[in-house]
């Protein structure tokens, strides 16, 4: 057995012991080989040597490989946070409208003010947030089945249209019925812009840019977006495409451009959390993952950033590997590159 058999990354778990972060107790826990015990992230103890910290995912994986649980931070014993925590997803995910803050923090025996802190502590979101990521994804996912949008509106359990439009139109970009449509009743303007790092494709619709990418042509556009009107740009979208070309010379400069972008609830997360990496700094997978409250899930932090339909704009070139590696990039290594070089000279 090795540390692999946890799906947090092994780097982003040893900082993790090393801040003594009570987020991550429940998450993993820490073996240590030449003492035979093993612990929770947060343990007080002394901090032993890496070389000897092996991770697991549960007490029961570190009891098979002959460790025993520390006397001091007790890694089986569930904390009352942790239960709270795992008690109120359970409410939320249960009920059919989302329940008041108030009415959580009440059911789990907290003050509300407490309750938000532990709650966002663990899950990286506020319960309200939470709850609404949770119906967004089900509505992305009743919209792929139902002919009928209003129908996938209330199966997702919001409790009529205008709910759903207040709480998803700014986020979705496209109408929901476009969204699903391949882009159906919505126009697209196009153009190939020269840049420093080669040709680039700027498409937008009235909404914001929704498409921005190297090596890409009106076929790839069209396959993208199969039913949508693509035309070319017209007048209004010269300025639009200045600063596109202008975001690529200095991608340190913000850009204040509108987008028209759409993903999962995840996946948005990731990407908004990719608009917050610094100029000049990169994170690693693991980091993005752990940021946006899902740290296990860091092979699915890097499909949402290589999801990314817009380049440069949202910095998906600043994430990189644990190892410190560069990793991929959709538009190859050395325009990964020169953009990071280009953000550290500013």
């Amino acid at each position: 057995m090795t540390e692999q058999t946890i799906l947090i990354d092994p780097d982003l778990a040893w900082r993790a012991v090393q801040a003594r972060d009570r987020s991550f107790d429940g998450r993993f826990v820490t073996g240590v080989m030449t003492t035979g015990i093993y612990c929770r992230p947060s343990c007080p103890a002394r901090h032993p040597k890496r070389e000897n910290v092996r991770f697991f995912a549960s007490g029961a994986e570190a009891r098979e490989a002959g460790l025993r649980p520390c006397k001091r931070c007790k890694p089986d014993d569930v904390s009352r946070d942790e239960a709270a925590v795992a008690k109120a997803v359970e409410l939320i995910e249960g009920a059919e409208e989302a329940p008041k803050l108030d009415a959580i923090a009440d059911c789990v025996g907290y003050s509300p003010t407490h309750f938000l802190r532990v709650f966002r502590r663990a899950m990286g979101v506020t319960p309200a947030a939470y709850a609404r990521r949770l119906r967004a994804e089900r509505a992305e996912r009743a919209l792929e089945k139902e002919e009928r949008v209003t129908d996938a509106i209330y199966e997702a359990g919001y409790s009529g249209p205008g709910r759903f439009y207040a709480e998803t139109g700014k986020r979705l970009g496209m109408t929901p019925s476009a969204w699903r449509r391949g882009g159906e009743g919505v126009t697209i303007r196009w153009a190939i812009a020269e840049t420093s790092l080669g040709d680039m494709l700027i498409a937008a619709t009235e909404r914001g840019i929704c498409r921005l990418s190297f090596d890409e042509d009106e076929a790839a556009l069209r396959r993208r977006f199969p039913n949508a009107e693509i035309a070319p740009a017209d007048a209004a979208m010269a300025n639009i495409i200045a600063s596109a070309v202008a975001a690529v010379d200095d991608p340190a400069r913000p850009h204040g451009l509108s987008l028209d972008v759409q993903g999962t609830a995840f996946q948005e997360a990731v990407w908004r959390e990719l608009t917050r990496i610094p100029p000049g700094e990169t994170r690693s997978y693991a980091e993005i993952a752990a940021a946006v409250g899902k740290p296990n899930a860091v092979r699915a932090a890097g499909s949402a950033n290589g999801a990314n339909n817009v380049a440069v704009l949202i910095p998906c070139h600043r994430v990189i590997r644990s190892d410190g590696s560069l990793g991929g990039y959709a538009y190859g290594l050395k325009r990964k590159e020169a953009l990071l070089e280009r953000e550290r000279r500013r």
